[in-house]
This record gives C-alpha cells, sequence and structure tokens, in this order.
C-alpha cells in the first residue's frame, strides 16, 4: 500500500480536514515536489508549511514510522534534507543521521481510493479499466499513447546503443545484426542475433561481390552446414545434395581462412514454423540482402517513404531456394520474398528504431521526426492487444498506436502498475464509474 501512499501525495489526495503534525502543529502542503523513482526520498523539493514556517526540501513516505529505521535512512546522508516524514501509521519518532528529530504527519489513503485500486489489481478482465475508455476525452488518450510510442522507441534505442557498444562502437554492424534479429520475426530472433553477433563482417567484406560464398559463410556460421548438428532425418538428403556439399566445402575454406567459430545449431527453431521462416531461407534471404548492399546504414538514410524503407530491406532468397526450404528436398518453385505485412513489419521494427537511435546519436532531429512519421504511416498491428483495446472502444489506427499499447501492456498492465497509467489515474480520480 505504501505506492499508493504516494500516488496520493503526488496527486494532493490529502484529506478535507486540516492537517497537522503528530505533535499538533499545522500543515500547509504547498508543492508535494518531485517524485524519486530512484534511490533517496521519495519526493525531491517540495514545499511544506509547517506553523507558518515555510520549508523546501524532501520528504519521505512509509507505510509505518518505523519502517525509516528498518530501511537504514537514519544511517544514509542522502535523507538529511528531508524536511517531513510522512506515513499511514506514526508508530515512533524518527532521526535523521544528524540526530535531527523530523515532524511526522499521518495521512490515510481514501477508503474509494483504495476499493477502485484493489478493483484495478484483482479484476480478471483485460484491461481492468475497460469500462472508462469510451468516457476518455480524445486530447487526453493521444496525449497518453504518444507518450507510450516515445518510450517505447527509448527502449528500443537502447536495446540498439547496447549493440553499438559490443560492437566497439560500429553502427554499421549494429544495423546488420538489428536486420537480422527482425529477419527471426519473434521465434529465431534472438539466434538471429546471435549469429550476426558472431558474423565477422570486416571479413565478410571481402567476398561480398559472391553470392554464394556470402551464402556458404552466413549458413556455415550458422551452423547449418554441420551434418552431424541434423536430425537424423534431414542428413542424408543434404549428404547427398550437390548444393550442400559444395557450401560445406566453401565454408570449410573460409572458415579456416578466417579461424571463424560457428554458433551452435540448437539454437535454431523449426517446430511450428511455417516452411518460408525456416532460417536456411531467412539466411538465404539476408545474405542477397547484403550481397546487394541493401544493409547498409547510409541506405537507410536515404529513404524518405516507408514504402522505400519496405522496398531496402525486401529480399529474395537465393536461386536454389526458390524450389527447396530443406537440403535434398525439391519443393514448389516460388521467389520466397517477403509479404507485404513482413516488409512492414521489419520497417516497424528496425528502420524506425534505427532512424530514432541514430537520430538521437547524431542528434539530428529531422531522422527522429522521419521514424515517427513512418509510425504514423504505417497501418496499425493485428493482435490479441489491439483487438482487445478496439473491443473496450479505442480507435487504434496506425502503427504508433498499436506500438503504445504493446508497451501500455507489457511495462504497466502485464506489472500491475495502474498507479503510473494515465488510464489508471482516471479510472481512480473517477471512482470507476461505469463498470
Amino acid at each position: 500500500m505504501e505506492q499508493l501512499l504516494h500516488y496520493c501525495w503526488k496527486h494532493k489526495l490529502l484529506p478535507l480536514r486540516a492537517m497537522q503534525t503528530t505533535d499538533g502543529r499545522r500543515v500547509e502542503v504547498l508543492d508535494t515536489g518531485l517524485h524519486n523513482h530512484d534511490a533517496g526520498p521519495d519526493f525531491f523539493n517540495a514545499k511544506v508549511k509547517v506553523d507558518g514556517t515555510l520549508w523546501v526540501g524532501n520528504v519521505e513516505l512509509h507505510e509505518k514510522s518505523s519502517d525509516w529505521y528498518l530501511h537504514g535512512h537514519d544511517k544514509d546522508a542522502a535523507y538529511d534534507n528531508v524536511v517531513l516524514h510522512v506515513a499511514r501509521q506514526v508508530d515512533r519518532d524518527v532521526l535523521t543521521r544528524s540526530g535531527r528529530q523530523l515532524p511526522q504527519m499521518e495521512i490515510q489513503v481514501p477508503e474509494d481510493v483504495a476499493l477502485h485500486y484493489q478493483e484495478l489489481l484483482h479484476y480478471d478482465q483485460y484491461p481492468p479499466c475497460h469500462a472508462i475508455i469510451p468516457d476518455l476525452s480524445p486530447l487526453m488518450i493521444h496525449s497518453w499513447l504518444s507518450a507510450l510510442t516515445t518510450e517505447r522507441l527509448e527502449q528500443k534505442t537502447e536495446a540498439i546503443e547496447q549493440r553499438v557498444a559490443r560492437l566497439s562502437g560500429d553502427w554499421e554492424a549494429a544495423f546488420f545484426v538489428t536486420i537480422a534479429r527482425n529477419y527471426g520475426f519473434g521465434i529465431n530472433g534472438d539466434a538471429f542475433e546471435a549469429w550476426a553477433m558472431a558474423l565477422p563482417l570486416q571479413s565478410v567484406a571481402h567476398h561480398r561481390d559472391d553470392l554464394f560464398q556470402v551464402e556458404a559463410l552466413f549458413l556455415g556460421q550458422a551452423g547449418l552446414l554441420d551434418l552431424d548438428a541434423m536430425p537424423a532425418s534431414r542428413q542424408e538428403a543434404a549428404a547427398g545434395d550437390p548444393y550442400f556439399v559444395r557450401l560445406r566445402n566453401e565454408y570449410g575454406y573460409l572458415q579456416h581462412k578466417f579461424s571463424l567459430q560457428p554458433i551452435e545449431a540448437t539454437r535454431w527453431r523449426f517446430l511450428r514454423l511455417r516452411p518460408q521462416n525456416f532460417p536456411y531461407i531467412r539466411i538465404a534471404q539476408l545474405a542477397r540482402l547484403y550481397h546487394e548492399r541493401r544493409s547498409s546504414l547510409s541506405r537507410l538514410m536515404e529513404c524518405k517513404t516507408v514504402k522505400q524503407a519496405g522496398q531496402l530491406l525486401n529480399s529474395a532468397a537465393t536461386p536454389y531456394w526458390e524450389n527447396h526450404y530443406t537440403f535434398g528436398h525439391e519443393s514448389k518453385p516460388s521467389k520466397k520474398q517477403l509479404s507485404t505485412a513482413s516488409q512492414r513489419l521489419l520497417v516497424l521494427n528496425t528502420a524506425v528504431p534505427m532512424l530514432f537511435a541514430y537520430g538521437r546519436h547524431r542528434s539530428d532531429e529531422q531522422l527522429c521526426d522521419r521514424a515517427l512519421q513512418f509510425l504514423e504511416q504505417l497501418p496499425a498491428e493485428v493482435n490479441h492487444i489491439t483487438r482487445t483495446w478496439r473491443d473496450c472502444q479505442l480507435a487504434v489506427e496506425t502503427a504508433a498506436d498499436s506500438q503504445a499499447l504493446i508497451q501500455l501492456r507489457q511495462n504497466y498492465c502485464d506489472r500491475k502498475d495502474c498507479l503510473r497509467c494515465r488510464f489508471g489515474y482516471e479510472y481512480l480520480k473517477n471512482n470507476g464509474n461505469g463498470r
């Protein structure tokens, strides 16, 4: 309940009666301060009057005042500037590290707020605040979704920056790794990222003009040319396939030349995948993309529209895979290009965050704005999350909307973090009216 106490203090859901300290001094809260989510006091730079004297400093809140000692604040210099200690139950005096006794005040969470907070926490239907959604103002909804969209982009930016750091500041390599991860389309995303990180692109670049050598390097580094790692059902067919033998021999030469170590083939998942999503096909598509120099960050910077970005990241498989899904087994001929839906996902998960992240890196607002424009131009994703919000009469029209709602689900709803959610705030403020 301490979080709810923080919420009430932050939003000034305070008693209507005159407030006073436990020793009878009158308290007036002029400014509750800046909520601190990191280490240190709960609220910075609050302004309170105690018996007419203005105090500017920090405020700490606890369920019980004795928690001050339980958390070690009496020995922590970070709490020396606390000017008021607030608790639901004051069960003992509190002293700072210097021995200064703090004024204390008891406040209670309003009964209706506590009741409706429990409803949000324990209601089975998702989202628990569904009843108020139709009554929210379009301006409020737009403001919150815009903030969530930016929050999601910043998270993706952080992931890209971590890749850049692991690659010694190489943004081009980080872009390729990001493309590769998203060519995994979820189920093989981690495997594709590990594979791309294991590719020595500076060495591969020496053979970039030879598509066959690029494919051999790509498949070999993925561990997919290792007969012993294949299921028994595939070994015989692969061993008798001339193209497989050529690839394996070529990779053997390049592996020795560059002292390469492939990733484990067991990382790849095939079960319940559609054949067009098999790692063989996706890696062959990436080989062509790399060979044609369409995995270059500078090429992405040239894309001014969603269509151009989709065309840049789209790729067909190499000729062998036009009539194969695995080695040694022929299939009905097809170009095995990405579908329109897959291209849009690549723009959404690769082009947009990379433009935003690189724009932040270069302090280039135009690139950041272009990323946001792409989100507004792309249609909304259709999945169980967006369908649920549509059922609540929330308009979900663009990818900016759907990305915001995915962020809301993963970072707020699933964590029951309703006190940081503006929809949750509206629910508590309106006492859950409409249910």
